[in-house]
């Protein structure tokens, strides 16, 4: 299995282990806790964590990065790559302690970030060839699997959210 997906298998399975927390201490578990659970998980460990591992690999290791994208070591691109991944790993991580619109605003950074480099990689394809793994391979897929996720959840939870404020709002009226 490729190392990329490690960031996304502990992200999944970190949401697991919190669904299986909340279960076994007899909490409510509503398809909106699972919802943010999930998300929640995703931000901290796949966006966090993982962009901070490829922040260190681009910055400390940047030479073996350019190789198994296929491209030349060397150029100073790498360390700004490194910081941009640095940028999201730290919005990914202040998840824990933001919440709202902030878990919206490092969902659309990250997806235009990793989306971008999905495109930078397809076109990179199609214009040399280049069959790389870091650039052809499962960094390609995740490229465009982590944000269809991302912003799936998000969406998701904020139409839950809408709900069960119109739930709470239309309780308080018949309460009045």
């Amino acid at each position: 299995m490729d190392t990329a997906y490690t960031w996304l298998i502990l992200g999944i399975i970190g949401a697991l282990i919190m669904l299986g927390i909340q279960f076994y201490s007899k909490r409510v578990l509503t398809t909106k806790k699972i919802v943010e659970i999930t998300l929640l998980s995703l931000l901290v460990v796949t966006v966090g964590f993982g962009s901070i591992w490829a922040a260190i690999g681009h910055s400390f290791f940047a030479n073996q990065v350019a190789s198994s994208i296929g491209w030349a070591p060397g150029s100073p691109f790498q360390q700004e790559v490194a910081f941009a991944n640095l940028a999201f790993g730290v919005l990914g991580i202040l998840c824990i302690w933001i919440r709202g619109n902030f878990w919206t605003a490092t969902v659309i950074g990250v997806s235009i970030f990793l989306l971008g480099d999905a495109l930078g990689h397809i076109t990179n394809i199609f214009a040399t060839g280049n069959q790389a793994s870091g650039n052809a391979g499962a960094v390609l897929v995740l490229d465009i699997l982590v944000p269809v996720l991302l912003i799936s959840l998000l969406a998701v939870y904020r139409v839950m959210e809408e709900r069960a404020v119109r739930s709470a709002i239309k309780s308080l009226e018949r309460s009045l």
